[in-house]
């Protein structure tokens, strides 16, 4: 199949800004119903890259679909823990033969959620180290979910250490010592459009202190719309508002956070970019 590029004359790139969304899920509706239309508005937005994330198997087939479809689409596979209770051995092994696709480049989203509790702790906890295991097995970055579980999530990724593809905490929740943790293991720090949420000072605090080379920009999308745009469904066009307020925190212009982030992205990922 041939990829699509997006790049009739149409979508010029309106920000005067260079990004990546790291994490996605077109797959996901609504999102999936308008993955052209969704991708184009993200050119325009001044996006070069999306990395479209699996929650199970059924899912990141459709993210590596998507990806196939599209040059600047990338995909990561893997359980979330919400489906820690329906994986088997087989479905490992299935998750396990997708990451041979040259444009699945992470591994993940996996780790624990103990705020849902969709699967019982024990299985989160058993589904999250044969992953991480296999993460590394295949030389993937990890892309790792904590919710209410950043204590015992650390303490796995600290006992299966180290990391030489990398990881990065997706969509970050954490206090100052669970990032702090996270950036002794070598992962990045990756912060959604919840950073523009008028009560998340404890947020913006953290985001002005986490390194140059370990920061990353998410829309965690249909998730999660920032600022002016809460309540609606996501997409990767809106990461700009995103990276606008992490610029503003950290003291930087747009342009320069822009491309710091992306550079950051394709260093993670490996991104053909």
């Amino acid at each position: 199949m041939e990829s699509k590029t997006c790049s009739d004359s149409s979508y010029n790139n309106k920000n005067g800004v260079i990004l990546i969304d790291s994490h996605a899920h077109l797959e996901l509706e609504p999102l999936v119903e308008q993955t052209r239309a969704v991708v184009a508005r993200a050119v325009s937005a001044g996006l070069i890259g999306i990395i479209t994330v699996g929650i199970d198997l059924e899912d990141a087939q459709g993210a590596l679909a998507i990806a196939q479809e599209y040059e600047m689409v990338f995909a990561a596979v893997g359980f979330h823990p919400h489906n820690a209770k329906d994986v088997g051995d087989n479905s490992l092994s299935q998750m396990e033969k997708l990451c041979e696709n040259p444009k699945v480049v992470g591994y993940g989203e996996i780790g624990l959620d103990f705020f849902r509790n969709r699967s019982p702790h024990d299985r989160q906890l058993e589904v999250f180290e044969d992953q991480i295991e296999l993460a590394k097995k295949r030389n993937k970055p990890i892309i790792i979910h904590l919710r209410d579980a950043y204590e015992e999530g650390l303490a796995v990724l600290e006992k299966h250490g180290p990391y030489p593809a990398g990881g990065v905490i997706h969509c970050f929740s954490g206090d100052e010592s669970d990032a702090r943790r996270a950036l002794d293991l070598g992962f990045y720090v990756s912060i959604p459009g919840t950073v523009t949420y008028k009560k998340n000072d404890k947020l913006r605090a953290i985001v002005a202190t986490i390194p140059d080379d370990r920061v990353l920009l998410e829309t965690d999308c249909p998730f999660l719309s920032p600022e002016p745009l809460r309540g609606k469904d996501n997409e990767p066009a809106y990461i700009v508002h995103t990276a606008r307020k992490v610029a503003e925190i950290r003291g930087v212009d747009l342009q320069s956070l822009g491309l710091l982030a992306t550079q950051n992205a394709i260093r993670l990922f490996n991104l053909p970019l």
